[in-house]
This record gives C-alpha cells, structure tokens and sequence, in this order.
C-alpha cells in the first residue's frame, strides 16, 4: 500500500483541479496557496474538549472550532507513542517504514533525514514554515527543526518529563539537562520548574507573531504543545481557574492558546484561505489519575486500542470544509502530508510514503472513499494489527499489552500490568469499545484481514513473529 510519486502526483492534480487551486505543473495563476495551521496535542484524551466530551471546564475556542469545522470522530495515529506518532504525521509513513518506534529519549537520531517531512515538501512549493514546542523526532544535528524544512522553531526537543524531577528514575535523567531551543541554538540551558508554566504561552505568542508576520506569504504552521503530557503546569494566569484541578487549568489554557491561535488568523484577514487541523498524538496516559485525559475507548496510551490510537480531531477551512458538520469517516494522521501537498501544488516527497490524499473524505465530495484499505497498529517494534480503511473491522493479532491496576495522583504514576489478546475481530461499527471478539461469525472477513496484516508483516516486520 505504499504511495509512490506517480500516485501522488495523479490525486494532487485531481485534487487541485477540483477546488480551482494551481496544478502542480501551473501555479502561475496568480492564486494564493492556502496556509495550514497544525495543532499537534501531546497525550490528550478523545473526551477531553467540548464537544467530543463534556468535561467540567470550559473550552469555548476548541468549541468554536468544531462549530465553524468539521468533526472527525474516528481519527487514528499510527502508534499512541509519542516519537511513532510525531514521525507518521510529518513523514507520511507508517513506523515500520521509518523504523521510528515508541518515545525516543536525549541524544536520539529520531526520523531518518531520508524520509521528508511537511515542512520539506511545503517549503520547496515556497511556504514559509515554522515548529513551535514539542520536537520528538530526533535531537542531531541533522534531525533537529532547521535541518528538517522548517525557517522558525522554538521548544523542547523531547517530552517535557525527560528531566532532573520524573518521579520514578529522577538519576538517569538528570544526566540529560532538558533545554529549551530556540532557531537552532540552546537559549535555555536546563529548563526547570520555573520555566514549564511559561511552554503553552511561549509556544502562542510565538505562533501568533509568526502569522502576523507571515500573513501575506503561504505558510506551515505546527504547534505541537508539550501539555498535557505530565508533568502538568500551567501560567499564573489559568492557575486555580478551572475549578477542577491542574488539569483542568491545562487543558483551559490549551483551549485559550487556540483562541489566540484563530484570533490572529482572522485579525490578520487569512482566516477563509487558512486550512486548521487540531488533534493529539494519542490517547491519555491514564496512570497518572487526576493528571491524565479521559477517552470512552477501550485502554489507553501505549496500546493498540482505541483508547491509545483514537484521537479527537477538527479540521475548519471555510468555504471547502462544510461548518458544523460531524464525518464518522475513518482517517489517519499518515495522510496528513500527501493531502496538505495537494492542497498546496506541491511536488510529493522523492521518498516512497504510506500516506495518501483524502481529501475528498476531509471536504465530504459526494461517493467518496477512503483509498486506503487498512491502516496499521502497532506499539513500540511490535505489529498489532489493522483496521479497515472505512473503520468497521479491526483485527488484533495476538499480542501483549498493558493494562491499568492502579493510577495515581498528583504527578505520581500508577501500576500497570501485563495482559495478553489472542486474534480479535472487532466490528467497529457496532462495538467502537473493543468488547466482543467476533471473529468466528465473520471467518470471511477475518481471513481476508490477516491476509493483509499478513503481507503487512512480512513487508515491514520481516522478523516478528506470526
């Protein structure tokens, strides 16, 4: 199912053709490519924001969001790993291409420099780009924002807990200083508990200045926050403001960051030429009790379930992307590449992608389908499994997770322990929680999915065994 440059070339023609936007051989028409905005979350539960949820915060600007976008409820990551997940998005490519697995630490290569990413293609189709937090896919030289097509960057280079204070090996990291970069140049040399209140704001006022900035010119703009990825902190300014704890706090000043976010597209006069995504790379990671997310899903991060791979997602471009509107269409963060491409006239990468054009789904084009017949599942170098393009069956194959005992509180981790699933058929449609194998009452489905976990296997996990 790989995608190869003839391919993308044949659906971003189609897809530029049909919404009157310059071919990739034309694009001297005088028409100004849209912008994309990114707004990557860092372990957010599906449930966390209105109106997926019904937290007891409030969060009026995600809100908003889905009032003048659509809602994807069935929006997937191809790992619910942070440095897995990251890669796919900006890559195009599933883990087991890339070969980037779970959460890298300091130090890592991270994505191969072979592989481009979003801000590659979309900067050679002359888009200004920028990365404002959470990096994740590789901290060399060679890995790290400047090196990777994008013109700005600020932020950590890693998750925010990879420091002198995590609660459980506090020794191992403090030999890593967490440090806080800025356009290629260390600007703060050991990050501590001072300066974690400020990543949100920081990670926004820099956005936001790069829009007013950039508002004549196209652009990528990819705000991956460190929150609510534990440890939890928030600015002075929404301490105690929730009314329901840290979390709470967190995810209001989340939600305030993409206010400003849209704010500035509209004050700017960019807003109806500006395509936004907002997601998270995975679902919550739930030991950590009342600093966690909630997801209705079956587990959560770090599985190959719902609860870990399912991600609550909005798109808005006005005028393209109907308001108000919900689509139970199947998607993954995979296709995010090839579609912004098409979108933007751009040449695809030279490097061969998983990733396809779904657009059509993403604006709701009558009859359309998605061109992908299974998305892949996996956790760390382990393949799990798949789920059909259009979302009703997802097979798992026999494999080891873990499993909640007990959370905790507080910043503290829980327990978890180790439970194990033999091959799974789940009718997605009918159980979306992952309940009842039914394999044995749908053999002819069941054999066709493990032919193509099958082929899947033997294509990117060669050594793994059946």
């Amino acid at each position: 199912m790989a995608y190869t440059r003839r391919d993308f070339l044949k659906t971003a023609a189609l897809s530029v053709a049909s919404m009157g936007l310059p071919g990739i051989c034309e694009g001297q028409r005088g028409e100004k490519p849209p912008n994309f905005v990114v707004v990557f979350l860092d372990d957010s539960g599906w449930a966390d924001f209105k109106p997926f949820g019904a937290p007891a915060y409030q969060t009026p600007n995600v809100a908003q969001l889905a009032r003048e976008g659509c809602r994807f409820n069935n929006f997937y990551v191809t790992q619910a790993v942070c440095s897995a997940s990251r890669s796919s998005l900006l890559s195009g490519c599933f883990p087991g291409r890339t070969k980037v697995f779970g959460a890298h630490g300091p130090n890592a290569s991270g994505l191969d420099p072979k592989y481009a990413t979003i801000g590659q293609v979309l900067k050679a189709r002359g888009y200004t780009t920028a990365v404002f937090g959470k990096w994740h896919i590789g901290d060399q030289p060679d890995t790290r924002p400047p090196a990777r097509g994008f013109d700005e960057s600020c932020g950590l280079m890693y998750s925010n807990d990879m420091w002198e204070f995590h609660p459980e090996n506090p020794e191992y990291w403090g030999k890593y200083p967490l440090q806080f970069w800025d356009n290629g140049k260390v600007t703060i040399k050991r990050v501590t508990k001072e300066h974690q209140p400020m990543l949100t704001t920081w990670y926004t006022e820099h956005a936001v200045d790069f829009i007013n900035r950039n508002k004549d010119n196209p652009f990528f703009l990819y705000v991956p926050h460190s929150m609510p990825h534990v440890p939890l902190f928030c600015s002075d300014k929404f301490k105690g403001k929730s009314g329901t704890g840290l979390y709470g706090d967190v995810m209001m000043e989340i939600d305030w960051s993409v206010g400003q976010i849209t704010k500035a597209l509209k004050a700017n006069g960019i807003e109806d030429n500006t395509m936004v995504l907002f997601t998270s790379d995975n679902g919550p990671w739930i030991s950590y009790g009342n600093h966690a997310g909630k997801t209705p899903y079956r587990e959560a991060k770090g599985t190959g379930f719902d609860g870990g791979t399912r991600s609550a997602c909005i798109m808005k471009y006005p005028g393209k992307i109907k308001a108000g509107t919900n689509s139970e269409k199947t998607l993954c963060t995979v296709d995010i590449l090839p579609t912004l491409a098409a979108l933007a006239g751009a040449e695809p990468p030279a490097n061969t992608i998983d990733g396809k054009n779904v657009w059509d789904i993403i604006a709701a084009k009558p009859g359309a389908k998605n061109p992908q017949r299974y998305y892949p599942f996996s956790t760390g170098k382990n393949f799990e499994g798949i789920i059909t393009g259009n979302g009703r069956w997802k097979l798992h194959l026999p494999h080891r997770y873990r499993t909640l005992v007990k959370a905790a509180n507080d910043g503290q981790a829980g327990k978890y322990r180790q439970a194990e699933i033999g091959l799974s058929l789940f009718d997605m449609k009918n159980d979306p929680y992952e309940t009842t194998n039914v394999l044995s009452e749908n053999s002819k489905v069941a054999k066709r999915l493990k032919k193509l976990a099958e082929q899947h296997r033997q294509r990117f996990y060669p050594k793994q065994k059946t």
